[in-house]
C-alpha cells in the first residue's frame, strides 16, 4: 500500500489517501478529507487504472476526468498527490517528498 497525506495550504484541510495494488494495472483508492469537494471525489474514485491515469495526458487522465467533475478549485494539490500514490503503488517511481514553498514578496 502507498500513502500519501497532503496539507493542501491555505484552506486548511489534510486529505489521506491510500492505494493498495489489486493487480497489474487497477489499485483501490481511499481518500478521506474534511473537505466536502473531496468527500465526494472519494465516493467516485474507489478504483484506479494507472495505464488511465499516468500515460495520457493530463486532460485525458482517468484521475483528472475524475476530479473535475467534484473539485472546482484548479490549483488543489490532491488530484497530484493522488498520481503520485498510484505511481509509487506501481513502481514507476520511488517514495519521495514533494514540496511548494510559496512566498509573497
Amino acid at each position: 500500500m502507498s500513502k500519501v497525506k497532503v496539507h493542501a495550504g491555505i484552506c486548511g484541510f489534510i486529505s489521506n489517501i491510500k492505494v493498495n495494488k489489486t493487480d497489474g494495472k487497477n489499485a483501490k483508492v481511499k481518500i478521506t478529507s474534511a473537505c466536502g469537494m473531496i468527500k465526494d471525489l472519494s465516493s467516485e474514485m474507489t478504483e484506479i487504472n494507472w495505464i488511465k491515469s499516468i500515460t495520457r495526458e493530463m486532460a485525458d487522465s482517468e484521475v483528472y476526468k475524475i476530479t473535475d467533475k467534484y473539485i472546482t478549485h484548479a490549483a488543489c494539490p490532491v488530484p497530484s498527490a493522488i498520481l503520485k500514490a498510484v505511481e509509487v503503488e506501481f513502481g514507476l517511481a520511488l517514495p519521495k517528498d514533494v514540496t511548494m514553498k510559496i512566498e509573497k514578496d
